[in-house]
């Protein structure tokens, strides 16, 4: 698993300027060990369509890249930033026990708030000075100021930024800018050529080239998807163009995968097409208004592919339907599998996720979901996304074994939801279920992820009323072939899908 540390935010764009010479018709010499009189040296020719030279792309695009300076101010005394610098130093907190804080530590609050400073990068893409920046570099800023290639210092605004992607638009009043557009073709392939241009560790107008490494890749949030490219990026490149070899912008430069801090030729851009649909929204309204469903979904396993006859493992599991919602309205119901979402095919959760996010609240949508063994379409109109979605905290198991009975299946004590127990997991007044009491070592529910605590809520889509339900769909499911059975699960607040080894073994 990747950690916070790896995955810096704020590190970019191109260590040093490479501007070099990477060869079309090029070749490449080295001597030959041989004791021939004859003996001539190795000739490699470049391969067709290496570029001789990046420098008339960089002397074309760069003077649409900026830098970006920021002033922020943070909360803190200086008792508080000592603690939080050397806190777990051997011996710092029997000295600050001795000697006890700064004397100004009970300063005013408005005393309190210090100043801060960070730079990164961005680039004009209209000629009326709009600049696409990251949000991280903007975030919480009281001023900010944009250096152009030839020095020249501008206030900028923020017109609106988007934390989900981390991308923010700036605008500068004065001159008429030169600008860059984001490419309109398909994102670029494996191994296509790109040059990255920045501010990385404040020295302005850098760039690096190389090549893309990946594409699709996900590092954190649903809404975007990121291009992965070698090309050098360092600190103060955040916010960044990438460009391809015609000068189009094709991912906005937002995070490195770096033990150390420093470039280890792995980055991570904001591919072209989400991040212009994401800065016209900025432009236009100043944030950005996702779609909403209203469902909690889960991607589709193997496992449930299998008990659901499904050929291939794509899509997504419908886990809950929110209340009064537009997935509610539409019709879906607990159990729907997503296949795709107008026409297009979906492989995932994360995958529903950013199209629903991409849709305009107001407007009617299709889904076709598999349910109960047929695929059908279901037309919903898409909510406007809450800025807040409330999760309550519940106690998972407010009951005493002592008091209520239940029935030995599957290694497990299984006993029928009582109104209290449907409160307290936040299900409706008379909802079907089984409340798992006790369960031994090797049962498959527990290997299956199955805890105590927990409520079996269906099992195969059929509402799991009794035992007896339970057990009819555990020997329906072996009678079919099948090895898995599809549970719903009840996990505090949120419900689940799991999958339980129902083989005969």
């Amino acid at each position: 698993m990747t950690s916070d540390s790896q995955i810096r935010r704020g590190a970019w764009a191109v260590s040093t300027a490479v501007l070099g010479a990477v060869a079309a018709g090029a070749m490449v010499i080295a001597p030959m060990a041989s004791n021939s009189a004859h003996a001539k040296p190795i000739v490699v020719q470049a391969p067709q369509g290496a570029p001789m030279s990046f420098a008339d792309l960089i002397e074309k695009v760069s003077p649409a890249v900026v830098s970006v300076a920021v002033v922020t101010e943070v909360e803190g005394s200086d008792a508080e930033e000592l603690m939080q610098r050397f806190r777990g130093v051997p011996g710092f907190e029997d000295f600050m026990e001795r000697y006890g804080a700064p004397e100004n530590q009970d300063r005013e609050d408005d005393e309190n708030r210090r100043r801060g400073r960070s730079v990164g990068s961005g680039f004009f893409i209209s000629a009326d000075g709009h600049i696409v920046t990251n949000n991280h570099v903007v975030e919480d800023a009281k001023e900010v100021t944009i250096a152009l290639k030839d020095g020249t210092e501008l206030e900028a605004e923020v017109i609106g930024t988007d934390p989900q992607s981390d991308l923010a638009v700036l605008k500068v009043d004065d001159g008429d800018h030169p600008y860059v557009k984001f490419s309109d073709l398909k994102p670029p392939r494996v191994g296509d050529w790109v040059v990255a241009v920045g501010n990385p560790f404040n020295l302005g107008g850098t760039a690096t080239a190389g090549i893309v490494s990946a594409v699709g890749r996900e590092i954190g949030g649903p809404y975007t998807d990121f291009i992965q490219i070698d090309a050098p990026i360092n600190r103060g490149n955040s916010g960044g163009p990438t460009f391809d070899l015609r000068g189009e912008v094709v991912g906005v430069n937002t995070a490195i995968f770096s033990p150390s801090g420093g470039s280890v030729g792995i980055g991570f851009a904001i591919e072209a097409a989400a991040a212009k649909q994401i800065v016209s929204a900025l432009i236009e309204t100043g944030e950005v208004s996702r779609g909403w469903l209203g469902v909690s979904i889960q991607t589709v396993t193997e496992e449930i592919a299998e008990s659901q006859d499904l050929a291939d493992a794509r899509g997504a599991i419908v886990n809950e339907v929110v209340d009064d919602s537009p997935a509610e309205a539409g019709g879906f119901k607990r159990g729907d599998i997503i296949l795709a979402v107008n026409g297009d095919k979906v492989d995932s959760s994360r995958d529903v996720t950013r199209r629903v996010g991409g849709l305009l609240a107001g407007t009617t949508n299709t889904f076709k979901v598999l349910r109960e063994g047929r695929q059908r379409d279901i037309n919903v109109t898409i909510g406007k996304r809450p800025g807040d979605l409330q999760v309550a905290s519940v106690d998972p198991q407010p009951w005493s074994p002592e008091e209520k009975t239940g029935v030995s299946f599957l290694g497990a004590e299984l006993r029928q939801l009582d109104q209290e127990t449907r409160n307290a997991l936040g299900l409706k007044d008379g909802e079907a279920g089984l409340f798992v009491a006790e369960m031994d070592r090797n049962s498959p529910l527990r290997d299956a992820g199955v805890a105590v605590g927990d409520a079996l809520l269906e099992a195969n889509g059929e509402a799991l009323r009794s035992t007896s339900a339970f057990e009819n769909a555990v020997e329906g499911a072996r009678e079919d072939g099948k090895s898995n059975l599809l549970v719903a699960v009840r996990k505090g607040r949120n419900t689940l899908f799991l999958t339980v080894d129902i083989s005969e073994s």
